[in-house]
């Protein structure tokens, strides 16, 4: 498999750019708008120092609702995949969910949970799930026919059908969806931990902002981009390892 551009210049290049913006933006803004480089850099040692177990309990979180959804979802995009009844239903049940908005969700779980850790995780899962559950059938779907006709002249069974032929086919499609929810992830879970929780990174965001302590909130905010970046970093190796046997298209 091809290598990818790592794209680490130009994204050097945007975060100079950004940060270059922001220095010359509090030069003629008060500090409770936008603060100063050095400020931001002071609440980012503060944050390490202090109150990186909010981190860590976020990033714990994330991969706990990420990880249900994954299994769950691919389990229940396979199902859907090889059994045409639970596929018609159930694409409307997905259908059904993805269109509730998270602010409904989210209220949801607060009236039906009584534990703060049982919100965050059915608010983040029951988002994130139905990405899995579809582009999993999408790519069963998408399996090319002439593959099934080949191995059906070894006369596999149903358990040989699945680990030789469905699994390799569906690691993309869900190599592919984490990368896209990854983003997407951080966010709920944010934004969960900024109504329901004590603790986290979105409880600390709330508490700045009550407290008008822009350059944490900023701070914070620098992190979870970090956080991102690491993820996608994480993917993107665990996609090579595991794609190693697939050639990348080149666009000439």
């Amino acid at each position: 498999m091809a290598t990818e551009p790592t794209g680490r210049g130009p994204t050097l290049v945007v975060v100079t750019v950004i940060f270059a913006a922001l220095a010359v933006s509090s030069l003629f803004t008060p500090d409770y708008i936008i603060p100063s480089p050095r400020q931001m850099l002071g609440a980012l040692v503060e944050l390490l120092t202090r109150q990186s177990g909010d981190l860590g309990i976020t990033v714990v979180r994330l991969a706990a609702g990420v990880a249900a959804a994954l299994v769950l979802g691919s389990a229940l995009g396979g199902l859907m995949g090889v059994v045409q009844p639970v596929a018609r239903y159930s694409k409307s049940l997905l259908f059904i969910l993805s269109g509730v908005p998270a602010l409904s969700w989210m209220l949801l779980a607060v009236l039906w949970f009584r534990d703060t850790e049982m919100r965050i995780f059915f608010v983040l899962f029951v988002v994130v799930m139905p990405f899995y559950a579809l582009n999993i059938y999408d790519g069963i779907r998408a399996l090319p026919r002439d593959w099934t006709e080949m191995l059906e002249v070894f006369r596999p069974t149903r358990w040989e059908v699945f680990r030789l032929l469905i699994v390799p086919h569906i690691v993309p499609y869900v190599i592919l969806t984490t990368k896209s929810v990854s983003g997407y992830a951080i966010r709920m879970i944010v934004f969960a931990e900024l109504i329901g929780a004590a603790v986290g990174v979105g409880a600390r965001l709330a508490q700045a902002q009550g407290m008008f302590r822009i350059d944490r909130v900023f701070a914070w905010t620098i992190l979870l981009v970090v956080l991102n970046f690491v993820l996608q970093g994480v993917i993107n190796l665990v996609e090579r390892r595991m794609l190693a046997w697939r050639p990348a298209a080149q666009i000439r």
